[in-house]
Parts: C-alpha cells; structure tokens; sequence
C-alpha cells in the first residue's frame, strides 16, 4: 500500500514523499513510479467507461450552473455538453493518455538505470504529471470533429491488436514462469502439493475451455450463426494442435518444462477472445444477453424492448472482464 500511494505524497511535496518512502522502505522508487503510472491509466480508464454510461448526458444537466444556466450562467453550452460524452470523448480521453505516455517513452530512450538523470523525471514530479495529463485531455477536447473519430477509430484497431499481441506474450511468459517454478520445487521438496496444484489447474483451464465451447455451440453458434459457428470450430481446433504439439518429443528435448498448463492457459486465453469478438456481433439472435444465458428466466416470453435495452447497457460483463485482463496485463509487465 505504501508504494502504491508514494506518487500520490510525492504531489504533496517533498515532506510528504520522504514520509512515505519511510513507511516502506523496501519499495524502489522504479517499483513505485511504475506503479503510478499504472493507477493514472486506471483512472483515464475509468473517466472513459463513465463517459459511456447510458443516461450520463441527462445527469450533467443535474449539475447546477454546468450545462443548464444557473442564475443566468453556465460553464459549458449544449454543445459542449455534449462532446464531452459518448465514443468520441473516449477517443479524446485515450488520446490523451497515449500522448502523455509516448512523450514519456520519448524522454526516457536509452535510459537503463535510476542513475541516470533523466530518470528522476520517470521517477518524481508527479504533481507536475498530473498537470500535463490533464491538460492533454483539456486539449484533445477542442480538437476538430472533422475526420479525428475515424483515424483515431483505426489507431485503436491497430493498437488493440498489437495489445493482444503483447497480452498473449506476457500470458506465455506467465504460464511458463509458473510451471517451471512448480515443477522446480516440487524436484527440490517432493511435496506432492505441488504437482497435484499442476494437474488441478492444468485440468480447471480446460475443463473452463470445454464448458465455454458447449455454451457458445448452444447460444453463440445455433441457427443461421454460420460465422459464429466456424470461428468457434477454428480455434477449438487450434486448442486442441496446440495442446498436442506442447508434449511432442522434439519440444520437450528443447523446452523440457513444456507441458499442458501453457497451452491450457493459452487456450482459455483464445476462448474468451472467440467470446469478446461474438459478442461485439450486432446480430442479437447470435449475440445473446449474458442474463439470458445464466438468470432463471421467470417468463418464458421477454419483449423486443427488454431485449434491446439489455443490449444497448454499454459497461456489460464483457467490458468488465476485459478491463480486468488488461489491468493484470499492464500490472504483470
């Protein structure tokens, strides 16, 4: 806790810093810097997802004096009002915070370690951050309209598929560090504690793979899903070769600690992207709500309306899920 909260006293001034660091003295400033610059991304994060809640337009008016004249004056007119939420408002927030992150990746080229100077600017100045953070994103809001929503549209494509890139690498690195570590201690002590957790996780991962793959044939892939049904058949298959191909004899003679938890993990992995990608399906007969999969429905017949205003609620679970999965992404690396 102590480390997480060293950038934020380091706002406060130097008192405050030292104060802190001596609360935990065994936290690197490096340990704490990258562990504030994670909790700004988390909370440009959460800014952005707020920006999305349905109904978020109607409670600015509520503000007195924001958006609605209060005694004659307001802060914002209507149309600014209105900018500042919806997807392109989130374009600006993550553009903001792209910016911000890439000046910093700028100014610390070539820096290897905190002798160098330039890494008390990486390390401290966290009053001063925040400042440039936040005035990044005031700017990014008087932007034009014009064509920034689209070409930051394909940024984010790209970016989010090299992310997923990067997610998978730090996924591999993970299950192997792990397997390596259990089957390491379990050579040393030969608790069977050890090697029972490897056949339990090894088996909960596919057990959760299998489970998936039945739910989305019966809700995901049923009827017309053609698409649905032959990326759910795909990836099932390139689960299972990939399975097979980490315990070959030639890939346990060059990686002997090779061995199902990796392709386990990896394949659940590539089971919740099939889901997060059919679930982003505009066809609502392929794309059931997750209630309608998991409540007890108490009527067997629910209207068009219902239908819709469950698909149109923007923070579902596959939101949820997916922040989760990048925050422990960005944490692990």
């Amino acid at each position: 806790m102590g480390c997480v909260l060293a950038p934020i006293a380091c706002c406060c001034g130097s008192a405050a810093c030292g104060l802190c660091c001596a609360a935990c003295p065994s936290c690197k400033n490096s340990t704490a810097s990258r562990i504030g610059y994670s909790v700004m991304l988390l909370l440009g994060s959460i800014v952005a997802i707020i920006m999305l809640i349905p109904g978020i337009r109607d409670k600015l008016n509520d503000i007195p004096g924001l958006c609605k004249g209060f005694f004659g004056h307001e802060v914002l007119n209507h149309e600014q009002c209105d900018n500042v939420v919806g997807f392109l408002a989130v374009y600006r927030v993550c553009f903001a915070m792209a910016m911000f992150f890439l000046l910093f990746c700028v100014i610390m080229i070539k820096v290897n370690s905190s002798k160098d100077p330039r890494s008390k600017i990486q390390n401290g100045f966290w009053f001063f951050k925040v400042l440039i953070m936040v005035g990044i994103c005031v700017g990014a809001f008087f932007i034009p309209g014009g064509t920034f929503g689209h070409v930051w549209m394909v940024f984010g494509m790209i970016g989010g598929f090299l992310f997923i890139l990067i997610q998978l690498v730090l996924l591999v690195d993970f299950a192997h560090g792990w397997a390596e570590s259990w089957v390491e201690k379990y050579e040393e002590t030969e608790s069977k504690c050890y090697y029972v957790g490897l056949l339990f996780f090894t088996f909960f991962f596919y057990a959760v793979c299998l489970t998936a793959v039945v739910l989305f044939y019966i809700y995901y892939a049923s009827g017309d899903c053609t698409l649905h049904k032959f990326f759910v058949s795909f990836n099932l298959i390139l689960c299972v070769l990939m399975s097979v191909v980490a315990i070959l004899p030639k890939i346990q003679e060059f990686q002997p600690r090779s061995g199902l938890l990796q392709s386990s993990i990896i394949s659940a992995y590539v089971i919740y992207l099939t889901w997060s990608a059919m679930t982003n399906n505009p066809d609502k007969s392929c794309n059931p709500n997750l209630k309608d999969i998991f409540v007890p429905i108490v009527s067997n017949q629910t209207t068009p309306s219902n239908t819709v205003i469950a698909q149109s609620n923007v923070f579902d679970w596959q939101g949820i899920i997916a922040l989760i999965i990048w925050l422990a992404a960005v944490l692990y690396s």
